[in-house]
């Protein structure tokens, strides 16, 4: 058996217009299925808020319901045989030749019999309702958890919402490639249904992208730090580089200071527009954690050989 709209949305039924609304709001935001993931008894309460709300809303349903209960608000609908039958109450219906007797039964006046009656077009002056403005539906937000791949290369995620307030509706979106962290992809009329013949909300999706183990993005551009010894620095060198299309040898020149930044042109990200970054290479001298005698010897002697000072032009040292 159904519940009584009233006690679902927690008022009395002398209620006013504005006391059963501020109910309504406050039970949906509690019991909104975005607060209760995988509670059943959350998202079956949140339905029953929402038709109660459906009934209890309208003024010309409510006086229906307060009259003649579920009976005053059913709906119309056609049986596996082929016959047109009035429904209410989840299980319970009526040929439409018996509809008169149901309500006279109720007590019901010509005047509802005759508003039912006209839903259907079968004559029966359907009583004026009060014009209503359209009103659009409300907007709304998610937030997608992409991996550092996902954003680079775009991919394409499924949402669930609730479009209607109460079927739950799974929506694709399509994520393009070179999007940031933060970046909000809109799909328009992709929000909530507008009433009274307005149009639907928007939907918007955040990104929000973990970061990558090794790469590091700033714009475009992706960084990658890599390490070489000392005598690679002094030397120079080749060292394979990982970027986002797979590995590329690079030239370490002799000479490179620890800090240096290399540039791999157009080995950055690629946005939806076209747009392409580059990889920036930051390299790091590593010294030895340990010496030999022998090696410590030979780096002494190499030191020693050596006339360049390092510190020549740095300003602290210009000072003293």
């Amino acid at each position: 058996m159904a519940r009584d709209y009233y006690e679902v949305l927690g008022v009395d039924r002398s209620a006013s217009a504005d006391e059963i609304k501020r109910a309504y709001r406050r039970l949906t935001k509690k019991y909104h299925p975005d607060r209760n993931p995988n509670d059943a008894s959350a998202e079956q309460r949140f339905k029953e808020v929402q038709q109660a709300y459906e009934i209890l809303g309208d003024e010309q349903k409510r006086v229906q319901y307060d009259q003649f209960g579920d009976a005053g608000v059913g709906r119309w609908e056609t049986d596996p045989g082929g016959q047109r039958v009035y429904s209410w109450g989840g299980t319970s219906q009526i040929p439409v030749d018996d509809l008169q007797d149901l309500f006279s039964a109720f007590g019901g006046g010509a005047s509802v019999f005759g508003d039912l009656l006209g839903r259907t077009g079968r004559g029966a002056r359907r009583r004026r309702r009060p014009r209503r403005e359209p009103t659009r539906g409300q907007d709304v937000e998610r937030t997608a958890n992409l991996s550092f791949d996902q954003a680079v290369h775009g991919t394409t995620v499924e949402v669930d919402v609730t479009r209607d307030g109460r079927t739950r509706q799974t929506l694709r979106v399509k994520i393009p490639p070179g999007v940031e962290h933060g970046q909000r992809i809109r799909i328009k009329g992709g929000g909530r249904a507008g009433h009274n013949g307005g149009p639907a909300g928007d939907f918007y999706l955040n990104c929000s992208i973990r970061p990558h183990p090794y790469f590091r993005r700033e714009g475009l551009d992706v960084y990658l730090e890599t390490p070489i010894s000392i005598t690679e620095a002094a030397l120079g060198t080749s060292v394979d580089i990982p970027t986002l299309t797979g590995t590329v040898q690079l030239k370490i020149p002799e000479g490179t200071a620890g800090g240096s930044k290399l540039r791999l042109r157009g080995r950055g990200i690629r946005d939806a527009a076209g747009n392409t970054g580059d990889q920036i290479v930051v390299v790091r001298v590593v010294p030895p954690k340990s010496l030999s005698q022998e090696q410590r010897q030979l780096l002494e002697r190499l030191g020693e050989a050596l006339t360049d000072d390092p510190r020549a032009q740095v300003q602290w040292k210009a000072d003293r």
